[in-house]
Formats: C-alpha cells, structure tokens, sequence
C-alpha cells in the first residue's frame, strides 16, 4: 500500500471500507498532525489524545466527505478541531498570522459581548438580511463557537462552502451594518 497515493488510497477505503486503507492513509501524517496539535494546544499530552481523536472521528466519517487533495483537507480538520478543544477549555488562541490573513478589528469586535445597542441592533437586522447559508454559517461559528466542521457536520454543506459563507457573511454583515449606522 505504500505505493499508494493520498488520492487512490482514500477511493479504494470508500470503495471497500477496509480500515487498512485509512489507517495507512493516517499513518502517512501522523506527524503533520501531531505538530499541528502540538502547535495551537501547546500540550504534548493533549496533542497526543488529539491525534488519536481525530483518527477515531475521521475513520467513521471520512466516507461522507468530497475531498479533492487529502493533505490539505486535513490540515483543515486538524486545525479546526484544535480551535474547538480550545474553545471548549476557554483557553486563549496564540497564532502568528500573516497580516493579509488576519480579520479587522471592525469585524471581529461586532460579535463581541460589549457592543453598544445600535450596533447590536444593525447587527441582528443585518444578519437576518443575509442569504440563509451565510445566516447559518455566521451564527454557528461566531455565536456557538462551531468549528469548521461542526459546521459541515451539523449542516451538510462541504467544507470550501462553510469557509466562503463565513468570510463572504462577514463582508455583507459589516457593509449593511456600515449603511446602516451611517443612516
């Protein structure tokens, strides 16, 4: 199996439902995952357990996925769990972004919890304003802490869809709410 690539080892594990496949196909990045995990929970331990439950979530669930290259798909997973355990803990989040990446501050400080009222307002008028799978995506990540795949598992949208309705949500949510305090 080793002669195997990412791509040919997921189809013949969706194809036959032999674990080998996946277990195999894991194996692979054990290592990618494990310094994920050790990176965003800063835990050896923890980032142990959560290799392990990520395997255990992924090999029940991988079938029901559209995944067009396994490593970056992962990745995705991993990353996103790590955000969950955090958030679960309510430990704070330390990662180095690239400044093209980083969210503004406008946005970000919409959906915190000491927002004045008219701002508050703008922003439930304009969240139930925005097309219902953005509505979805938002409300789940900003408000109940969903990861990315919660998300994709709660609401069987796939994973680039999820994304794209968060960060085009976002957008829409602070031009409405823009116009609308301008008002």
């Amino acid at each position: 199996m080793q002669e195997y690539s990412d791509e040919e080892l997921l189809a013949n594990f969706k194809q036959t439902g032999k674990a080998e496949y996946f277990q195999q196909l894991y194996e692979r990045y054990i290592p990618l995952i494990y310094g994920l995990c050790l990176k965003y929970l800063q835990q050896p331990e923890g980032s142990q357990d959560a290799v392990i439950d990520i395997y255990e979530n992924l090999s029940t669930r991988i079938a029901g996925y559209e995944i067009k290259i396994f490593k970056n798909w992962l990745y995705s997973v991993v990353k996103n769990h790590c955000f969950h355990i955090l958030r679960e803990n309510k430990k704070e989040i330390i990662v180095n972004f690239d400044s093209q990446l980083m969210e503004s501050d406008d946005t970000l400080d919409l959906f915190s919890e000491d927002i004045d009222n008219d701002k508050e307002t703008a922003l439930n008028q304009c969240l139930e304003k925005l097309p219902e799978p953005q509505r979805i995506s938002v409300s789940k990540f900003f408000y109940e802490d969903k990861s990315y795949v919660d998300i994709v598992d709660e609401t069987g949208f796939n994973l680039k869809s999820v994304k794209s309705y968060i960060q085009n949500g976002k957008r829409n949510l602070k031009i409405c709410i823009e116009k609308n305090l301008k008002v």
